[in-house]
């Protein structure tokens, strides 16, 4: 038997907005956009050139939907982008506006530096050492 994490839903207050930050500033591709019933979307996103997971934006529907928008980890660090050049990646993220949390750091597994999305949910932007 074979497995993988594929697709891991973010909740969203637009579609449009969240897609223009992952695409625009982060430089992810955008997999799908497509209209379903009642107004909603499947818009996926991944970043360019894997085929790791991707991202299901989902915007949200209702008020417990909407309280989870920028804290769906309880605010640890909850989602984790790989580079093989952070100095680059931390470099293109910023001139696009991307909002780094703190300076890039040396661990002894690699250069990692948090950065928030919009909606305030965390990443580690991370370069392993080799």
């Amino acid at each position: 038997m074979s497995q993988s994490l594929f697709l891991v839903a973010l909740v969203v207050d637009d579609y449009d907005r969240a897609k223009a930050f992952y695409c625009d500033a982060l430089g992810f591709e955008c997999l799908a956009d497509e209209a379903q019933p009642e107004g909603k979307r499947w818009v996926v996103v991944r970043p360019k050139g894997t085929e790791g997971a991707a991202l299901l934006l989902a915007q949200a529907a209702g008020d417990n939907q909407r309280a989870a928008i920028g804290n769906q980890t309880g605010g640890r660090v909850g989602f984790f982008l790989k580079t093989d050049d952070f100095a680059r990646d931390h470099a293109a993220m910023k001139a696009k506006g991307v909002r780094f949390l703190e300076e890039p750091r040396h661990e002894v597994y690699g250069t990692v530096a948090v950065f928030a999305d919009p909606y305030g949910n965390t990443w580690d932007l991370i370069q392993h050492s080799s």
